[in-house]
């Protein structure tokens, strides 16, 4: 342990800042409460200046744990109440009552830093979608954005960026031989490869990208706090947990929070941007007096701006996947056995290659799969590692099968479901009630069914028929349309995409927060995190989070100079 810790910090406490020894400051230009995708590239932006002051409180601690750097380690923080908010929904008619386990990072760097690291852009249409409910938020104005944020292994062009504080990894020279199996598959199947999913078009098969620097996690946290978290205009405050919201005569004017039991207030003379994420920022507006008035009401929560739109339009990628034994030695066999497990750990510690660095969602794709698609409707994943489902908190999320195996996932790219979520007490130490409200429609129920039969066409090519024994699950005797949506009722799971809930538009009836980020009917608050998109992306959500919270600076920074 002493000797991963000296490769994935370099042999020291570097963590220990200038921070923890600056005298408590009360008042500052901003307060960001939450230093997760969005709130740590915005804090970093914020303070280039050298000048602009900003307070970031975050309500878990530094990222030292060898588990949020270690790429694989997001295994063992699955059920880590140090690092993560471990949420869980209300029971889901729709699921046969189940409730569904939502991790979500309680750290710097947030879920960036238990996430599995794959870096998606999202479909240029998607932007197109988001601008006609809120001018300037199209493809034209993101894209930008995106190449300015990254630092991508294949070198910068007139699309990818390259030099940016985010490192963006090409794993597909490391890719496990099933992966590669997978792929000839896919094409096999009439999906053709993709080098870059994230370039000109993003449909095919492909390996995927992920957001690690030398076989080390790159964290929003660590691609943009470390190297800000010196600045003399730059409080970063760990263990604070934000309680309400102040605000004067509708404007905002700071935080008060709880650390170590106390309860303490920070002043903002410019403004306070919410960055908690799709679950924590709603809360927080609900706690604060804005939010529909029902809700504040049940909980006698002063109501400072009704706004029936706080927490609702939740949305979530929900997702399946066939479960197959296989002829072939699969990650299985280097992840569980002892052997196996001081085998890939000399790898990484010599070499920061192997297994540990990389992300088990090696393989996927962006496909069509119902009739009439006019853009990718299917995420696809392959791991070639397996691990079977068992009920929340019963077993660590990566402890392999003692066979070797491997899955085929997959997630619809636009469900049409949507959930809400409130608050069920006035402490902010109180869990929400959410409600996820998965597979509310026909459509999103038909097209679970539809990917579980893509999955079986890909298993039937004749590459994955040389390296499959048999179909674990759904299993050969689940044939029909009926028998498989009620496996999908009974065996679906979230890919942790959760957004939506404080939506972007400009009418107030129908959003949050307006086009520049600010909630309506409130002077000098702001969100900028995965709860403000209009609707949920194509594909994973933090490179979209991570792209807000660098455009917010970006709107921040004009409106101040105006």
């Amino acid at each position: 342990m002493r000797a991963l810790s000296f490769v994935l910090y370099g042999g020291s406490n570097r963590y220990l800042t200038a921070n923890s020894q600056r005298a408590k400051l009360t008042e500052f230009d901003y307060v960001i409460v939450g230093a997760g995708s969005a709130g740590s590239a915005l804090a970093n932006r914020l303070t280039q200046d050298g000048k602009t002051t900003v307070a970031l409180l975050e309500a878990g601690d530094w990222d030292t744990s060898i588990w949020t750097r270690l790429p694989i380690g997001y295994g063992k923080v699955f059920y880590d109440a140090r690092v993560n908010w471990k949420y869980q929904s209300e029971p889901d008619p729709n699921r046969n009552g189940q409730k569904m386990y939502l991790p979500r990072g309680r750290v710097l760097g947030g879920s960036s830093s238990i996430n599995a690291m794959v870096y998606v852009r999202g479909h240029k249409s998607d932007y197109e979608d988001w601008n006609k409910t809120a001018p300037g938020w199209g493809w034209a104005d993101v894209a930008p954005v995106f190449r300015r944020m990254e630092d991508w292994s294949g070198g910068s062009d007139n699309i990818r960026g390259a030099g940016g504080p985010l490192s963006v990894y090409d794993m597909s020279k490391e890719a496990h031989p099933l992966t590669n199996t997978y792929l000839k598959a896919a094409g096999e199947a009439g999906f053709p490869l993709n080098p870059d999913y994230n370039g000109p078009d993003m449909e095919g098969a492909t390996c995927y990208q992920i957001t690690t620097k030398n076989g080390v996690r790159a964290s929003a946290a660590r691609s943009y706090l470390w190297p800000a978290r010196k600045r003399a205009n730059l409080d970063i405050r760990t263990r604070c947990l934000a309680r309400r919201v102040l605000i004067e005569n509708k404007r905002a004017v700071g935080i008060e929070y709880e650390q170590k039991g106390q309860i303490e207030t920070l002043r903002a003379r410019r403004e306070v941007i919410l960055c908690g994420g799709a679950i924590n920022s709603p809360q927080l507006l609900q706690l604060s007096g804005i939010g529909p008035l029902n809700v504040l009401r049940d909980q006698g929560i002063t109501i400072v701006h009704a706004s029936e739109q706080v927490g609702r339009n939740l949305q979530d990628h929900l997702g399946g996947d066939n479960h197959y034994r296989a002829k072939v030695p699969s990650l299985n066999q280097q992840l569980g056995p002892l052997f196996g497990k001081v085998r890939v750990g000399l790898d990484y510690l010599l070499r920061r290659k192997g297994p540990l660095s990389l992300s088990l969602n090696q393989g996927g794709g962006f496909v069509r799969v119902m009739k009439g698609a006019d853009r990718p409707d299917l995420q696809l994943y392959f791991s070639p590692v397996s691990y079977t489902r068992a009920p929340v908190g019963t077993r660590p999320l990566m402890a392999p099968d003692p066979f070797p195996a491997f899955l085929l996932g997959f997630n619809p790219c636009k469900p049409t479901s949507a959930g809400y979520l409130k608050i069920r007490s006035s402490d902010p130490n109180v869990a929400p009630e959410i409600h996820c409200n998965y597979l509310d429609t026909q459509y999103d129920r038909d097209v679970m069914v539809a990917g579980h039969r893509l999955m079986r066409q890909i298993a039937d090519t004749p590459a994955m028929q040389a390296v499959i024994e048999e179909e674990i699950s759904p299993g050969p005797d689940l044939t029909s349309d009926d028998d498989l949506l009620a496996f999908v009722r009974e065996k679906s799971w979230t890919v942790f995409h959760q957004c939506s809930t404080c939506r972007l538009g400009t009418d107030p009836a129908q959003s949050v927060v307006d086009e520049r980020l600010r909630v309506h009917g409130i002077d000098a608050l702001r969100v900028a995190d995965a709860s403000i998109f209009p609707t949920i992306p194509t594909g994973n959500t933090n490179a979209p989070a991570i792209m807000v919270g660098e455009k917010a600076a970006d709107l921040i920074q004009a409106d101040a100079h105006s």
